[in-house]
């Protein structure tokens, strides 16, 4: 049997481009991957996955609130004791600021509805994903504080 399977929980370690974010046990992963939602729990099979932008949630705590994150995009590698997730870059959703969030995605929205051939479609659609990505990171943890 794998190391921490027994306690029903596999070492985390979520990095991003300005430092690691989290680093601990945990009893599960939910993360949005490029082919999918991933739920990763103890013992999981090896995995490989690019990720794309979206909410992660994560239980330290079988009994508390699962910490979210917004994450921008970048990879995530599963082990069956071990999971590490390398984002280009992950925010606490308390940590995001929501009328920043909502100015990208309104001006992302903007860029996609323009008609001119110097917009890039597929730079301004990757943009709106992250927006509301980060905006859907704030909805739920203000819901969670809410309880």
């Amino acid at each position: 049997m794998a190391i921490g399977v027994t306690q029903n929980t596999f070492q985390l370690n979520i990095v991003s481009a300005e430092g690691p974010l989290f680093s601990g046990k945990a009893h599960a992963l939910a993360i949005s991957g490029l082919d999918g939602e991933l739920g990763i729990r103890p013992g999981h099979s090896p995995l490989l996955s690019r990720i794309k932008p979206g909410v992660a949630y994560f239980q330290t705590d079988l009994k508390g609130d699962d910490e979210i994150l917004y994450i921008s995009g970048g990879i995530v590698e599963v082990q069956p004791s071990l999971v590490t997730v390398l984002a280009d870059t992950a925010m606490h959703g308390k940590d995001i600021d929501e009328a920043r969030a909502n100015e990208a995605r309104r001006a992302a929205e903007e860029n996609i509805n323009k008609q001119g051939h110097d917009i890039n479609f597929a730079q301004a659609q990757m943009d709106l994903a992250k927006a509301m990505a980060q905006l859907r990171a704030v909805e739920l943890t203000q819901k969670q504080r809410r309880r």
